[in-house]
């Protein structure tokens, strides 16, 4: 039976910071969905449709990462893949505790399904989406921060025309 696990996120933009997340994933798992969904708590720059592009383009050459996208709840989505287990980046202790809290909430919710938790590459404890677009929002220098694809579409969204 193959392994398949879901890492979902708003990944608004993708940053390299969750694409190490993913490559590691797919080194492991036999199959893993990257799954945006809409958090009705933020207020995205990209559409849906958009970021589910911008993922693909950044994971066309693993064979074994597919992308999609859904609404409500988390563990409903995952359990209709058959995934056995939900992935989520840490990079530091302040991630942990609302990270923590919905593993517990999610295991209430449907024991069967486990999260897993992958620490952040030392290099990209620092990044996050929302500091990739303040940076890029300014004009600042996103080229080690993101795909090249991700990096034209911040700028394309900033500096139209």
């Amino acid at each position: 039976m193959k392994q398949t696990v879901v890492y979902p996120g708003s990944f608004d933009p993708v940053t390299n910071g969750h694409l190490d997340i993913i490559k590691r994933a797919a080194q492991i798992f036999d199959q893993v969905i990257v799954a945006v969904f809409k958090n009705p708590q933020k207020t995205p720059l990209f559409s849906m449709e958009e970021r589910v592009e911008l993922l693909k383009k950044a994971t066309e050459d693993m064979d074994n990462v597919f992308i999609d996208s859904f609404t409500g709840l988390t563990i409903d989505y995952v359990k209709s893949k058959k995934a056995i287990a939900i992935i989520r980046g840490l990079r530091a202790i302040s991630d942990f505790e609302g990270e923590f809290q919905m593993a517990l909430l999610n295991k209430e919710l449907s024991e069967d399904v486990e999260t897993i938790f992958f620490m952040t590459d030392i290099r990209y404890t620092y990044l996050s989406s929302s500091v990739v677009k303040e940076v890029a929002q300014f004009g600042g220098n996103i080229d080690h921060l993101v795909p090249e694809a991700v990096k034209k579409a911040l700028e394309k969204k900033y500096f139209p025309g």
